[in-house]
């Protein structure tokens, strides 16, 4: 087999591996990994507000909005107006959203974050130098994307 091949294959792998969790967690609590990290967020630090979120898991604040839009459709959290300055809306997560949860798996960015910090930084580094090396040979480094392990819907920033 040749190098390209090898290399190709590995891809493939990886993006099956994201493919296949994303399901799993869609499948086993109804939740994408943006929506559950968002949640995570939510859950972590009560009231938060929508820019807050977006600025720690590297996403716009309309996607953000978006993703909280579905989630208080479906009453996971709710975003409440501040009554001292009505401009501040924080996000706060309801009951039914402090179960779900609880009872949500570990997200599919942290199993792999925890495993990637067990390297040394030597290998931290020339992984990322060659993804990045990856993402130029693939015309992808003006996709806009968040450091979120899932399959989803690619933006590229020049046409949108």
């Amino acid at each position: 087999m040749q190098k390209d091949d090898e290399l190709l294959i590995a891809l493939r792998k990886v993006i099956r591996a994201i493919d296949l969790r994303s399901k799993q967690l869609s499948k086993n609590i109804g939740l994408t990994g943006l929506q559950l990290l968002v949640m995570r967020h939510v859950g972590q630090e009560p009231g938060v507000m929508v820019r807050q979120i977006a600025e720690s898991i590297n996403l716009s604040p309309a996607t953000v909005t978006n993703i909280l839009d579905r989630l208080e459709a479906r009453q996971y959290v709710q975003r409440v107006r501040s009554t001292e300055d009505k401009r501040r809306v924080g996000v706060f997560l309801t009951e039914s959203g402090r179960q779900i949860l609880d009872t949500a798996p570990m997200p599919f960015q942290e199993h792999f974050t925890n495993r990637f910090a067990e390297l040394e930084e030597w290998e931290q580094s020339q992984m990322i130098a060659t993804m990045q090396r990856l993402a130029h040979m693939m015309d992808a480094e003006d996709i806009d994307v968040s450091p979120v392990l899932e399959v989803g819907e690619l933006v590229d920033v020049k046409t949108h």
